[in-house]
């Protein structure tokens, strides 16, 4: 049996990066550490193979497109961000040393190529995640404006991104960067700079979910209120914006089992994945992940289950995992993975947005009929 190097295997698939990650996380291509740098993973060149045979000559359509929506090829043109080679890069620049100094208003400067201003505003009808459904839903519900001007976009986005840290981050001292709102929020002080890495390093991931939600919903002439409030809605999901939180419950299940290892068979037993671990675009680790971790000391708790984790799968802990670590770090209140993440990310899909409008192009792809009479 041979073992392919990534660039070997690319050549012979002549495909992207992530299309090869994607094939190795579904099964269809066998990967093992390479003995001579354990930072690289070999590929088994019949696996390989198999694929790149399978893949000649002009494939159907229906299944590039169905791929596409798999972790596969690209879908869409944008210049915001990308993942290349491992690294998060933010309009070229890697983003986890942005994180090193940037706050998350001079990363939405980036990513918006426009300044920010955040308007002063009046305390919402109340606190949480809940009030900020309330407070995008009203305004998403006025009929849209259809100025489409960049410069009128980016103050349309600060109002939005104003209106959202309100319930999320409170109005004390409107004029601070908003991870000292958020800090001074939670009582919580000492984890002011772990926050800010936190936000600069959510800010935008390429077209995830809540991302793709929002840039398809305003491709129809909905306003950038209603995008967010679509992108909040799918980030509101276990798989997405609410990982951190079931991982911080299961660390806190399995602290009590009589070994981790076992604890964890026992939760893969019934048929669940480990939460936390390992991500599609990262094979060799999310380095958001150890930027992150970088900033503080984990709790004993989740070091014994990224240890026990990374022993039984294999994978590296992803940006949820540290999110988990970090919500327990510092004593913040339940929903905090979800609200840093929300806050954060808001900011990379009123980027998207802005593009999306921009183009002028409504997103309306074709479904595969697979029913009676199909």
């Amino acid at each position: 049996m041979d073992w392919l190097t990534s660039a070997e295997a690319l050549t012979l698939l002549g495909t992207q990066p992530q299309t090869l990650y994607a094939n190795v996380s579904r099964g269809r291509i066998k990967a093992r550490p390479d003995p001579d740098d354990s930072r690289r993973s070999l590929y088994r060149g019949d696996d390989v193979r198999r694929l790149a045979q399978r893949a000649a000559g002009r494939r159907k359509q229906e299944v590039v497109a169905t791929e596409a929506m798999h972790w596969g090829e690209p879908v869409l043109r944008t210049s915001i961000s990308t993942v290349a080679s491992g690294r998060l890069l933010y309009r070229g620049q890697d983003a986890c040393a942005l994180a090193d100094t940037a706050t998350l208003e001079e990363i939405a400067a980036l990513l918006w190529q426009a300044p920010v201003n955040l308007p002063a505003l009046e305390p919402a009808e109340g606190r949480g995640v809940s009030a900020a459904f309330v407070a995008l839903a009203g305004a998403a519900a006025r009929p849209a404006v259809f100025a489409r001007h960049p410069a009128m976009l980016a103050q349309e986005a600060g109002r939005v991104l104003g209106t959202l840290a309100q319930p999320l981050a409170g109005v004390e001292r409107q004029d601070e960067p908003l991870h000292m709102r958020l800090a001074r929020s939670w009582n919580r002080p000492g984890a002011a700079d772990a926050i800010r890495r936190a936000l600069v390093l959510l800010a935008d991931h390429e077209l995830n979910a809540s991302t793709f939600a929002a840039r398809v919903t305003v491709s129809t002439g909905a306003s950038l209120w209603a995008g967010t409030l679509a992108g909040l809605a799918a980030l509101s999901g276990p798989r997405h914006g609410q990982a951190s939180r079931g991982i911080g419950a299961l660390v806190e299940d399995i602290r009590y089992a009589a070994a981790a290892e076992e604890g964890l068979r026992d939760w893969l037993g019934e048929g669940r994945e480990v939460p936390g671990m390992g991500h599609p675009l990262y094979p060799y680790g999310d380095p958001r992940c150890a930027a992150l971790l970088d900033s503080f000391e984990p709790p004993p708790a989740f070091l014994i289950y990224r240890e026990a984790a990374e022993s039984i799968t294999g994978d590296l802990p992803n940006i949820d995992f540290a999110l988990a670590a970090l919500a327990a770090r510092f004593e913040l209140p339940d929903d905090a993975g979800f609200t840093l993440f929300a806050l954060a990310r808001s900011t990379g899909w009123l980027a998207h947005m802005m593009e999306q409008i921009g183009s002028g192009e409504a997103i309306r792809p074709r479904a595969r009929y697979v029913g009676v009479g199909g």
